[in-house]
This record gives C-alpha cells, sequence and structure tokens, in this order.
C-alpha cells in the first residue's frame, strides 16, 4: 500500500518541485521545450537500444539458447522509454540512467538468479541452453483406458 502512496503521489509531487524550480531559474516556455527534447532524445535511443536487444534475442534463439538476459533488458528498456515520456526530470534522470548499458546490465544481474546444473556447478539464464535442464527425466508413456 505504500509502495503505490510513494509512486502515484510521491513522485508527481518531486516532479513538480523540479519543474518549478528548473522553470524558476530558465523560464516557463524553455522548460517545457527542454521536457520534450529529453522525450525525443531518449525516445530515440530506446528505439536504437531496443532494435540491439531485438538483434541478440534473434541470435540466441538461433542459436538454441533462452535469451532471459536478453528479454529483461528489454523489459527494463520498456520502463525507461515509459520513464522517458512522462514529463518531469526526475522520471528523465532515472529512465537515462536505465538506458546506460553497464548500470542496466548490473541492476539485471541483480535480480538474475543461477540455474544449479548439477552438484558444485551453476551457470548463469543467459547460457542455459533450451531443453538442457538437469532435473527433467525423459521418458514414455501410455494411457489405458
Amino acid at each position: 500500500m505504500w509502495i503505490f502512496l510513494l509512486l502515484f503521489v510521491g513522485i508527481p509531487l518531486v516532479e513538480l518541485y523540479f519543474l518549478i524550480q528548473v522553470g524558476s531559474v530558465i523560464g516557463a516556455l524553455p522548460t517545457i521545450a527542454l521536457s520534450i527534447l529529453t522525450a525525443i532524445i531518449g525516445g530515440a535511443l530506446v528505439r536504437m537500444q531496443g532494435l540491439g536487444v531485438l538483434m541478440r534475442v534473434r541470435e540466441a534463439m538461433d542459436r538454441g539458447e533462452a535469451p532471459a538476459l536478453e528479454l529483461m533488458e528489454g523489459a527494463v528498456l520498456l520502463i525507461s522509454g515509459f520513464l522517458l515520456l512522462l514529463p518531469g526530470f526526475f522520471t528523465d534522470i532515472v529512465g537515462f540512467l536505465l538506458l546506460v548499458p553497464p548500470l542496466r546490465h548490473a541492476l539485471i544481474r541483480r535480480y538474475v538468479k543461477v540455474v544449479p546444473l548439477g552438484p558444485g556447478r551453476g551457470q548463469d539464464v543467459e547460457h542455459h541452453r533450451v531443453g538442457h535442464r538437469p532435473d527433467i527425466i525423459e521418458g514414455e508413456y501410455r494411457r489405458e483406458d
């Protein structure tokens, strides 16, 4: 409940504060123009990086690997694009930070777990091949009614 209060009340209040502060220094029209400019630049950057992620997803699928990290990176880029489209400087800063690949990769890797391959061995999700799960035992069955 508190997280929703923070998201829907706290962030817009922070945005209003920064917009008023910047507007009092450089004026209303330049503040609006700056907000529109950040949305345009951010949208172009998200599009370019999104196409790169899409290419990496295709390459991983062609190699027979699960593109888990690439899909997570695409989701973070989607969030980044949404934040850049919102008017305000605080969300623009967070959106632009999510566009920096090393920061984005560090954020994703922080939440990715290691897939176990056996006793004492582990493999990152990005190297996990589709269909080669150690916890699946293949076999045949027949249903008799």
